[in-house]
């Protein structure tokens, strides 16, 4: 193997990103959290939790970049209505698992529990999520994130910050 050829992405590696993106999101901390995104990357919040066709099916989220970057200005601004109060959030993230593994890419899979805090009451949000990391020059980065919540295929009340 030679020096330009991408290396294995590690169980323990992938893991950090993903505790990383978690702790970025929960601390407010967006633009470090952008720019852990490759250009091209998806995120995706899927109505229908086995479903995988996100393009031509419905989604709660379906971001792009400028999707993802006007997701955080709405947040950023206070002008939403679903964003005042500004929520307290803690993820906790177990149960990882290398679903696919190549050189330089990889698809992780692991459990979250949001829980949010807000007008004095606390909600929780329980999903399976799944990472496509790709090794970059500047580090890991996540081209895709999708996260399946439990009960999607229910009404979701205004959720006021990123999954």
């Amino acid at each position: 193997m030679d020096a330009t050829t991408p290396t294995a992405i590690s169980l323990q590696d992938a893991m950090e990103v993903a505790w990383l993106e978690a702790d970025l999101l929960d601390s407010a901390d967006y633009d470090p959290w952008l720019a852990l995104w490759t250009p091209d990357a998806i995120y995706v919040v899927p109505v229908e939790p086995a479903g995988d066709d996100f393009e031509n099916t419905l989604n709660i989220a379906y971001d792009d970049a400028a999707m993802r970057a006007k997701r955080v200005e709405r947040l950023r601004s206070g002008q939403s209505v679903s964003a005042s109060p500004v929520a307290r959030t803690v993820r906790l993230l177990s149960r990882f698992r290398i679903l696919s593994s190549e050189a330089g890419r990889c698809e992780l899979r692991c459990a979250q529990i949001l829980t949010e805090y807000r007008r004095e009451r606390e909600r929780m949000h329980t999903a399976d999520i799944t990472f496509v990391l790709v090794r970059t020059p500047d580090g890991l980065r996540i081209a895709r994130k999708v996260v399946r919540l439990i009960n999607a295929s229910d009404a979701i009340t205004g959720v006021s910050y990123i999954l």
